[in-house]
């Protein structure tokens, strides 16, 4: 999983360059990133993590949870944030609105450049021999040369 480090402020104002968007969750078995607001997804990073220990670090289970408590709580539903999760199974998308999505392909994107960083990612799965560090790295590199709300500021984290 990877991520950039740009906030950007009010559509046209880059505050910060080096965020740290992706976490490790659950004894490290878990990883975490998110788009959007981000004292949102910090929230949730926090809820989600609850989730993962009541759930004995059984993501799918605490990714429904949470997706139910998001949906149905009426401070939870105005977070706007969205988190991609994974393990060493598992890679899932969690949207407020209820939704838990496990892409097909195993790639996952989301925020300003998340389609075109989700192009660049299945491009390079298919045609190159690239690892998936490498992918989503190259990936990343090729949605901030293209999208002015990402950057090359790229942290990775592997399971």
């Amino acid at each position: 999983m990877a991520g950039d480090g740009q906030i950007t402020f009010a559509q046209n104002t880059i505050i910060k360059q080096g965020a740290k968007k992706i976490r490790r969750l659950y004894q490290g078995k878990v990883i975490a990133g998110f788009a959007g607001g981000v004292a949102d997804a910090l929230a949730l990073f926090d809820r989600f993590e609850g989730k993962l220990d009541e759930s004995q670090g059984n993501l799918l289970r605490a990714a429904v949870n949470l997706a139910k408590e998001w949906r149905t709580d009426r401070l939870l539903r105005r977070l706007e944030a969205l988190l991609v999760v994974a393990d060493a199974e598992h890679l899932l998308v969690i949207a407020g609105s209820g939704e838990v999505i496990e892409p097909d392909d195993g790639i996952a994107a989301v925020g300003s450049g998340g389609p075109l960083a989700l192009a660049a990612a299945r491009a390079l799965l298919k045609h190159t021999g690239y690892d998936a560090a490498a992918i989503v790295r190259e990936a990343l590199r090729i949605t901030a040369s293209i999208c002015v709300y990402t950057n090359e500021n790229i942290s990775v984290e592997e399971l």
